[in-house]
């Protein structure tokens, strides 16, 4: 074959750098694989995860705001278990709380997270005793020329299959068949227990009570249907339910989401000038600070320079005003082309969608709706086709940055990684080079893995973008579709082409000099040995992978020890001037971002799989990355870490696709180290292997995947028996329960707008930085909040909440400069896992009907979720003990003597969100199967009156209020009023 160096040569261009050049991407890995690197890497990689740990261990007790934040700031159910102030205190937590008692405190997300973390390690320590008793020792065996070198190089070249030929090459085959097997069981056994826990998140306490649990989400309706009654006709289409559901069309709220987005952006600016100018009150700096207006502003001219502090309070002021006069007149606008309807239990919610999956009643989409916050509200309005195009316009994008990043990956590699390298085609540089060899040696450890580190760390960032822009309709699929993508990257790019591409230059060079020569260039890659040559550079750049993957062993400590958030938050408090607001969200537990860390899991394994035949020994050196790994991840989980938006466990189905095509790509591998080494024989015997995993693949999601997805598939007649309720209780929860609209209204119009936070160091100099008035209800109240008489004012619209002293800014005394202050504030909330593991759940609902399996928080089965969640609480609810018959401590009078007011109060026990109603009466409506027994135990000991029958009043029509009207409200005629129609089910 005709190498580089010769392309050059008959090029005539006698250019020495640039044969040295082709000489070096021919061969990247020629110098730099020696066995030395892989001892140098062990004993690095060991040694500085041991140092890491120890300083992590003396740091911890003193920097809990980084190392512990959920044990100050999650509720008692939430809360991880207690840590101690010792060195060590932190592992036994860690080695002893086992995944049943981290349903409750983590989440289903952050167990599939660990559980996938535990499963590659187990994968990985049962193939090493494959890989290493069989694959090396025949590899060893039957080397024919192991080549020059010391014994070590030698040695690690034996242990491929790279000087093997012929028979010992059915080692190969037998050992991708049982790898293949092995993995086929085990992801199996994962994936029928995700399935089992994702059957006990459907019965938990909070999916119970969630209102998303029982509504569906429809996009893509016709004009002619964008109604509350239009919603009801297509829903009616697909499935009839004992209850007709409660509809609610979007409403077009315009620009209203940019004004706030406007809004919020003006308010961090004023806080950060504020901070900055407002850093040292009683020394302040000589000029106010200024800006420039921005290009949307016409009010000034483009650029002029404004007084920052005043421009901002004004753009403020008139943003609120605007704003206020949107939200008022949004019932004038057009509905939207999506809407929500909500069922009155779970199961018919679900067998609902379940009928609606593949169908397009009306050209609309039917699924279930995911919980409000999940929902990337700007792309709900696009139709499916333009979801279509975006999304092939995306993969178009990702498709152009992967090939784009094959050349700066190569240069990468070559050069940075070695700048000697970059001296052979560079003389200039080569003088620089040596004569200051120190200080190059110092960049060339910085200067490679610094740049690709960036990328890296901006790569998650843009695809997100990208996959905003596509129209994903939730951040949960937006985060499942970012992974995919990350993933195929860094197998093309860091895997296929880094590893093969030395031999892909080599044909490629091939192929241009043979068209120049005017020769066949299908005979110049023939004559190559092409697949002799691909075995030849996996066998070379295997070890590489195991040096590699032994350092990321570093990552997984610098994880744990937090030091990037160490230091650039201790940077920034003692450099920079941050504002309240910094101060507050770096105190705050930062969300786990699931794609990033899935994605290297993921890639890890894949190396790993690809090339556990052609050097075994880099399986027990994954097993050791993932053992430490899944111990030090568990503590981030319980101690550190949130999941900013609950999924419920759906990366699985993601998880378990990319293993399957890494396990198809390792037996690629394997047939083309057989095809170079052994017969044709051995590759018919790896043909089945990937249709076999294809089949496997459609086994496991026809049985696996509904129940995963569904609560359940259909009703029955007695499953419909038990969902209908009686009308009175219907009628109460008609007027009493889940606000549809609102709580699946778009954000923007109805949360707060954020106000401008100050110090309260600097409160005394706001009347003198600011001319406007400083309280927006009085005119009498001093700027500091006193006046000769001291008397807070009101808030308006909430009488008994003082107003702050100096609006329009909010003051923050020193010892508020915490999150737990303002965890349950949307603004700080939203991106700090939405308050659920605070103790405020997203769209928790009071019930309005039991569903099977499960009564919400009467179910007292043994070993059931809402058993098991209670006996964790140190004390039973006031709610629990009326059910039991202890009315010690209850302050509530005896039943007969409420007032209605209190009969209909909401809101008791752990959970905060219980619909109280009477005791005795929800008891009445147990599951059919509960015996008579268990009826008169859960009952009050108190005395109790007997349930009062609603006396319906008619309407001006005639019909009776609080039973089902017609769409639209009409009212339906030669209805059967009895309670048998509603036992039934009324259609």
């Amino acid at each position: 074959m005709v190498s580089a160096q010769g392309l050059v040569a008959r090029d005539g261009t006698g250019n020495q750098g640039l044969d040295e050049f082709l000489s070096l991407i021919s061969n990247p890995f020629a110098t730099s694989l020696q066995v030395n690197a892989f001892w140098a890497s062990l004993v690095t990689s060991v040694t500085l995860t041991v140092i890491i740990a120890l300083c992590f261990s003396f740091l911890r007790p003193y920097n809990s705001w980084v190392y512990a934040p959920k044990v100050k700031h999650a509720d008692e159910k939430h809360a991880p278990p207690v840590l101690g102030n010792g060195v060590f205190a932190w592992v036994n937590p860690v080695m002893t709380t086992r995944e049943a008692s981290l349903f409750d405190k983590l989440g289903l997300d952050a167990i599939v997270f660990l559980r996938f973390t535990r499963m590659c390690r187990d994968l990985f320590l049962v193939m090493s005793v494959i890989g290493c008793g069989i694959i090396i020792p025949v590899n060893v065996a039957f080397s024919k020329s192991p080549g020059t070198g010391s014994l070590a190089d030698r040695a690690f070249m034996m242990m491929t299959p790279q000087n093997v030929v012929g028979k010992p090459m059915w080692a190969q085959v037998i050992v991708a068949w049982a790898f293949d097997i092995i993995i086929a069981v085990v992801l199996w056994f994962h994936y029928r227990t995700i399935t089992r826990l994702r059957r006990q998140y459907f019965d938990s306490t909070e999916y119970q009570h969630a209102l998303h649990s029982r509504t569906l989400m429809l996009t893509g309706i016709p004009k002619a249907y964008r109604t509350d009654e239009g919603i009801g006709r297509i829903i009616d289409g697909i499935k009839a339910t004992p209850e007709p559901p409660r509809c609610a069309i979007a409403r077009n709220v315009k620009d209203l989401p940019e004004l706030i987005e406007s809004h919020d952006d003006a308010v961090r600016k004023l806080e950060s000038y504020l901070a900055k100018y407002l850093k040292n009150p009683d020394k302040l700096p000589p000029n106010r600070p200024t800006c420039r207006v921005p290009k949307k502003d016409n009010s000034y001219k483009e650029g002029q320079k404004v007084d920052a502090i005043d421009y901002l309070t004004e753009r403020i002021r008139a943003l609120e005003a605007e704003i206020k006069d949107v939200r008022e007149s949004i019932d004038k606008r057009n509905a939207m082309p999506y809407g929500f309807a909500s069922y009155q239990t779970i199961p018919e919610a679900h067998a609902v969608a379940y009928t609606a999956r593949k169908k397009h009643p009306q050209g609309a989409r039917v699924g279930l709706a995911p919980k409000p916050n999940d929902l990337i509200w700007k792309n709900l309005p696009l139709t499916q086709k333009t979801r279509r195009w975006r999304g092939f316009v995306n993969n178009i994008w990702v498709a152009v940055l992967t090939l784009i990043w094959v050349v700066p990956n190569a240069l990468i590699a070559v050069f940075l990684s070695n700048l000697y390298n970059l001296g052979l085609v560079w003389p200039g540089f080569q003088k620089q080079l040596y004569a200051n060899q120190r200080w190059w040696a110092i960049i060339q450890g910085i200067l490679s893995p610094a740049i690709t580190s960036l990328f890296y760390l901006l790569l998650p960032t843009i695809f997100r973008r990208l996959s905003m822009r596509a129209g994903d309709l939730t951040k949960t699929s937006r985060e499942r579709h970012v992974m995919h993508k990350l993933y195929a990257f860094f197998v093309f790019n860091n895997l296929i082409i880094f590893s093969l591409f030395a031999t892909l230059w080599n044909f490629v060079s091939a192929v241009i000099n043979a068209k120049k020569e005017n020769q066949n260039a299908w005979e110049a890659i023939k004559s190559g040995h092409l697949f002799f040559k691909v075995m030849s550079a996996l066998c070379q750049v295997s070890t590489y992978w195991v040096t590699w993957i032994l350092q990321r062993n570093l990552g997984a400590a610098a994880d744990l020890a937090q030091i990037w958030n160490l230091s650039t938050t201790w940077f920034a408090r003692k450099c920079l001037s941050p504002t309240p607001r910094q101060l507050i969200e770096w105190t705050a537990p930062p969300a786990f971002d699931y794609a990033s860390y899935y994605n290297y899991f993921l890639f890890y394994a894949t190396i790993a799989l690809c090339f556990a035949t052609l050097q075994p020994i880099i399986l027990p050196v994954t097993a050791l990355y993932f053992g430490i790994d899944a111990w030090l991840k568990k503590y981030l989980l319980l101690y550190v870490f949130i999941t900013k938006t609950e999924s419920g466990g759906q990366f699985w189905r993601v998880l378990f696709n990319r293993f399957l095509f890494a396990t198809v790509l390792a037996n690629v591998i394997v047939a083309l180290v057989v095809v170079a080494k052994g017969t044709w024989i051995m590759l018919i015997c790896m043909a089945p292997l990937p249709i076999l995993l294809l089949g496997y693949k459609i086994y496991c999601n026809k049985v696996f995947d509904d129940r995963m997805h569904y609560y359940t598939k259909s009703l029955s007649t007695d499953a419909e028996s038990t969902l209908a309720i009686p009308p009175e209780i219907a009628a109460k929860n008609a007027r009493k329960n889940e606000r549809l609209a609102v709580r699946f209204g778009h954000p923007v119009l109805y949360k707060p707008l954020i106000t401008p936070m100050v110090h309260a160091k600097a409160q005394h100099m706001l009347s003198q930085i600011y001319s406007g008035r400083l309280d927006q209800d009085s005119d009498t109240a001093s700027v500091a909040g006193y006046s000769d008489i001291f008397m807070q004012n009101m808030t308006q619209g909430h009488p008994g909440k003082s107003a702050n002293a100096a609006a329009p800014f909010e003051v923050v005394p020193e010892n508020h400069l915490d999150f737990s202050y303002y965890k349950n504030r949307d603004e700080f909330g939203d991106e700090h896992g939405g308050g659920e593991i605070f103790g405020r759940p997203i769209d928790a609902v009071s019930i309005r009907s039991p569903t099977p399996r499960s009564f919400f928080a009467f179910e007292d089965r043994p070993g059931s979720p809402a058993s098991s969640s209670r006996a964790s609480s140190p004390a039973p609810s006031r709610l629990q003990r009326a059910m039991s018959g202890d009315t010690a401590g209850y302050s509530r009078p005896p039943l007969e003597h409420r007032s209605s007011s209190s009969e209909s109060r909401e809101g008791l026990g752990s959970s905060g969100y219980v619909d109280l109603g009477d005791p005795g009466r929800v008891a009445m409506y147990r599951d059919s199967n509960e015996s008579e027994t268990r009826l008169l135990n859960a009952a009050a000991s108190s005395p109790r009156s007997n349930p009062r029958v609603q006396e319906f009043s008619h309407d001006r029509s005639g019909s009776p209020r609080g039973y089902p009207r017609g769409y639209g409200n009409v009212p339906q005629d030669e209805m059967d009023l009895s309670y048998d129609s509603y036992r039934r089910g009324y259609r």
